[in-house]
């Protein structure tokens, strides 16, 4: 048999029988709030690298912590959807405009770099989320401890390096953290997905979750091209 003869079932391919079908409402109002942050905190770099209007910095990181403490102790309901997708859109901005530094560092060495960080970015995304959704339920859930003790070693590791200056610990705390925020894709989709089964229907709050993750991954990502492109300029001029 000829096995380009057989007929594909694309409805068994994207059907997630593991999962209600509130559920998957439930994670199409995530992905669609996480699509729209995306929006909002571009725009917010862009204010940073092109008009200069609001820099990055400390002042942007408060202004980020704020809004996000503000959405947290905010209660999910009807009355208060609006006004916390209002904070949510905030909290992306000011997220974007932190971003900004970063960017201007990438951008002296090549500025292609910011496109192919940013679309490594949502391949790896995109792979971690299917693989998260299409596995059994729960199943990278054990992931949290394991993740949170990164966590806590990736801070020992910058508190470290304050001291020491080390480029080699800088580069192993990049590339670990990398690491650690891709396991965080895995483990917080379906975290989101057991939550939303129990009854939690705080799409916008998941939102940040994944937001978070993403744009972690998007920020090491670009560390890491710009480390290597600027150790491959040095090689070719040596050559």
């Amino acid at each position: 048999m000829n096995v380009f003869d057989r007929n594909i079932n694309f409805d068994a391919l994207f059907k997630l029988s593991q999962i209600s079908q509130s559920t998957q409402v439930h994670l199409k109002n995530v992905y669609s709030s996480l699509a729209v942050c995306m929006f909002v905190a571009a725009a917010g770099s862009y204010v940073h690298v092109v008009t200069r209007l609001f820099q990055g910095g400390l002042l942007s990181l408060l202004c980020s912590l704020g809004m996000m403490f503000w959405l947290a102790m905010t209660p999910h309901s009807s009355e208060t959807e609006k006004k916390r997708l209002g904070i949510l859109a905030g909290f992306a901005f000011f997220t974007g405009v932190g971003l900004g530094p970063t960017m201007d560092f990438v951008i002296a060495i090549n500025p292609s770099i910011i496109v192919t960080a940013f679309l490594g970015t949502s391949i790896i995304f995109l792979c971690f989320t299917l693989s998260a959704l299409y596995a059994k339920r729960r199943s990278y859930l054990f992931l949290g401890g394991t993740l949170m003790s990164g966590l806590s070693l990736l801070f020992l590791m910058s508190i470290m390096n304050m001291f020491l200056g080390s480029a080699m610990l800088f580069k192993a705390h990049t590339y670990l953290g990398l690491i650690i925020m891709c396991g965080f894709v895995l483990f917080d989709t379906q975290l989101i997905i057991e939550k939303a089964e129990n009854g939690d229907k705080d799409y916008i709050w998941h939102c940040v979750d994944l937001f978070l993750d993403f744009i972690t991954i998007f920020r090491e990502l670009m560390v890491i091209l710009a480390m290597n492109d600027k150790v491959t300029a040095f090689i070719y001029e040596m050559f």
